[in-house]
């Protein structure tokens, strides 16, 4: 007679109860690992999981690498990283300047940063872009003054007391606004632009420029499109943002970028009321593609860019642009014969439609430079050709 069997029955409820017991071991598991109460981070400790010194070197500061080791998703796996780690970013070139990265990275964690625009702004500028992020507090005036209200603000000096001015020469505005006068040994090309009285205050006033004039207007530009349907852009190296609060008085939005080259132009332009973007001419412009009204830069894309590096970075100008968007490149300048053979080959591959292109003489160094100015408006295809 053959043995007995267990009953069905049985068997399915050992089976519940297996399966019962090992789902309360994963909640378990889960509610101790990712709900318990989540105390700071210890700063001195390198996340165990990863070793960065795999990708850098282990002799940079350990600030460094608590910054740049791979941190785990709290829940895991996303879908939208396509990963379950996260790594902060920083520029390739950090690495190649141990010196000065290490001593950009020393300070107190929770303290505050030390004064080092200069070194910050070296490192942006050899490439270390963007910069890791930092555990301190950075110098700021102790008795900060409330703004200046808008639109007040647009064409009134800021008072001294809003700006820490141990990274320049001059330390006030009076000696910024007044340099091209008292100072005879001054190389900058902004050298006058902190004069709100001066210059600054009649660019770009002009309703129509002359026939073959270098010098666009912005109504001019403007009347290129539809009424309204430029409303946001960017202006790249835009000095003191000039051209941003006279697009504002005509309700369109532009990002400035600029760096601090012997002057604080990013405190100077969020006084204005507009808005600063501290990058580099190498960084990847921060926008999604299609997606800006109008581009405009002037004097500083020219021929001081390495070639290979301006062929990228027009094309990252036409990415942003949508389509039919507006580029205006403003008093670019280089040698003569390099416009011919060079410059305009190199625009001119980009894909852009020109609506103005007018070339002349840059005198200002004198005429035995040959040096040319070339002002042009390009404008981004409505329908894609490639």
């Amino acid at each position: 007679m053959a043995a007995r069997r267990p009953s069905s029955g049985l068997s399915n409820k050992l089976l519940l109860l297996s399966l019962l017991l090992v789902c309360n071991a994963i909640t378990f598991f889960v509610s101790v690992t990712f709900y318990s109460s989540c105390p700071l981070p210890d700063p001195s400790v390198v996340p165990e999981h990863f070793d960065s010194t795999e990708y850098v070197s282990p002799d940079l500061p350990s600030e460094f690498h608590a910054f740049t080791s791979g941190q785990a998703l709290p829940f895991g796996f996303d879908s939208h990283f396509d990963s379950d780690t996260i790594f902060p970013p920083v520029g390739n070139a950090c690495t190649r300047f141990p010196e000065e990265l290490t001593e950009y990275m020393s300070y107190y964690v929770n303290g505050s940063c030390p004064e080092d625009e200069l070194l910050a702004q070296k490192l942006l500028l050899k490439g270390c872009e963007p910069l890791p992020r930092r555990r301190c507090r950075p110098p700021a005036q102790t008795e900060y003054p409330e703004p200046i209200p808008f639109p007040t603000c647009q064409w009134l000096t800021p008072p001294d007391n809003s700006v820490v001015w141990t990274a320049y020469r001059c330390k006030n505005y009076d000696c910024l606004v007044n340099r091209e006068r008292r100072q005879k040994d001054i190389t900058d090309d902004c050298h006058d632009c902190f004069n709100l009285k001066g210059r600054e205050r009649v660019r770009w006033t002009a309703r129509k420029s002359h026939p073959g004039s270098l010098d666009f207007t912005i109504d001019e530009v403007l009347e290129t499109k539809k009424p309204g349907t430029i409303r946001i852009g960017l202006d790249i190296g835009g000095g003191v943002a000039t051209f941003a609060v006279r697009m504002r008085e005509r309700n369109i939005t532009i990002v400035t970028t600029s760096m601090n080259l012997n002057g604080p132009f990013n405190s100077f332009i969020a006084s204005r009321g507009v808005i600063p973007f501290y990058i580099s001419i190498s960084q990847r412009l921060p926008f999604f593609d299609n997606t800006l009204d109008i581009v405009h830069s002037m004097h500083v894309l020219s021929n001081w860019i390495p070639t290979t590096l301006l062929h990228f970075l027009l094309f990252d100008v036409y990415r942003v642009l949508r389509p039919g968007g507006l580029f205006w490149l403003d008093h670019f300048f280089c040698s003569g014969d390099q416009l011919a053979e060079v410059y305009a080959p190199l625009i001119e591959s980009i894909g852009f439609v020109k609506l103005k292109w007018v070339t002349g003489m840059k005198l200002d160094k004198g005429p035995e430079r040959r040096e040319m100015y070339l002002s042009t408006l390009l404008e981004k295809p409505l329908n894609n050709s490639w």
